[in-house]
């Protein structure tokens, strides 16, 4: 059985603590951001002998017997597999709010609205964690060695105590949190930061395994902090979560101007989340500090700068 349209959306995500070190096993936080999202349709067009897919949004269109590698043809090859159907007259149309190369899980969020509209379109419906190891799949594509942390907070749609290899821990959060998402207008490509730091990594094991053991410590105590509802603890550990970060080369010099920024315009704690070396800084802020924090990014040089509050129980509001 099938619909005439099928719709599907997913959301950003942010990592609070533990990225580059939760590839190598050891725990991070992360966040859904439901005020920025990506949508999918799909349908039926008995014009075409193919599928394809079309991105408006940044004029781009790719097609199944044109593009058969690219992870978002992967992605409806995939999940036409996973549902037993065929279709080669397939169009599906994507647009996103999730700035790409950003640090806020674009790819993987693009996959999961696709893979979600398809499946609509056939009437079926997916577990989270069917979709996430769907999109994890793509992950791989695009990414090459993703930890899976993108694909189980955006697939789940919770905040997520993650570890590679183990069961997702979901975590309440008995106070709202209010991150201000600051852009500093430069890309973000997971595949080259991840590969910056495995090179280090071979090049000084003793060093960057250090670092990245004290990052994933950080984690845990950032852990205990989002569930005490201690958000000064949490804070500090996002700061010292980007030094260590930049010790291993994954800042950069507006990064860091950033991360001054809001630290000097009352926050309580900032850091770069996702790959670095570009993409976004996040800074955890009181809501009377809020203002004064988006204005001191945007003065810092932030291409955009974001308020968005991660409310009590698990979703965003």
């Amino acid at each position: 059985m099938s619909r005439q349209l099928g719709r599907g959306k997913a959301h950003a995500k942010a990592i609070l603590l533990g990225e580059h070190a939760v590839v190598y096993g050891h725990p991070a936080i992360a966040v859904p951001v439901l005020s920025l999202q990506a949508w999918a349709e799909a349908r039926f067009d008995p014009s075409l002998d193919d599928i394809i897919i079309e991105l408006p949004h940044n004029g781009r269109a790719y097609s199944l017997q044109r593009d058969p590698q690219q992870p978002l043809v992967q992605a409806a090859a995939l999940i036409l597999q996973h549902l037993g159907a065929t279709a080669s007259n397939l169009r599906i149309r994507l647009r996103s709010q999730i700035p790409a190369a950003s640090g806020l899980g674009s790819s993987a969020a693009v996959a999961a609205a696709l893979i979600r509209a398809v499946s609509n379109l056939f009437d079926a419906k997916l577990r989270p964690a069917t979709l996430s190891e769907l999109v994890f799949q793509v992950e791989q594509v695009q990414h090459g060695t993703p930890s899976g942390i993108d694909n189980t907070v955006i697939a789940f749609e919770r905040p997520v105590y993650f570890r590679k290899g183990q069961p997702p821990c979901f975590l309440p959060l008995p106070v709202p949190l209010h991150l201000v998402l600051a852009d500093s207008g430069r890309p973000s490509l997971t595949r080259e930061s991840v590969a910056a730091v495995r090179e280090q990594r071979e090049q000084d094991p003793a060093h960057v395994d250090a670092v990245l053991s004290c990052l994933g410590a950080l984690a845990e105590e950032g852990r205990q902090a989002l569930e005490q509802g201690d958000l000064v603890a949490l804070g500090r550990c996002l700061s010292a979560a980007h030094e260590l970060l930049a010790a291993i080369q994954v800042s950069n010099e507006s990064l860091d101007r950033l991360v001054a920024a809001a630290l000097e315009a009352g926050a309580l704690g900032a850091k770069l989340t996702g790959g670095g070396r570009g993409g976004h800084v996040i800074a955890l802020v009181e809501p009377e500090s809020a203002e004064p924090v988006v204005e001191a990014l945007r003065s810092a040089g932030a291409a955009r700068a974001t308020l968005c509050r991660i409310g009590r129980g698990c979703r965003v509001q």
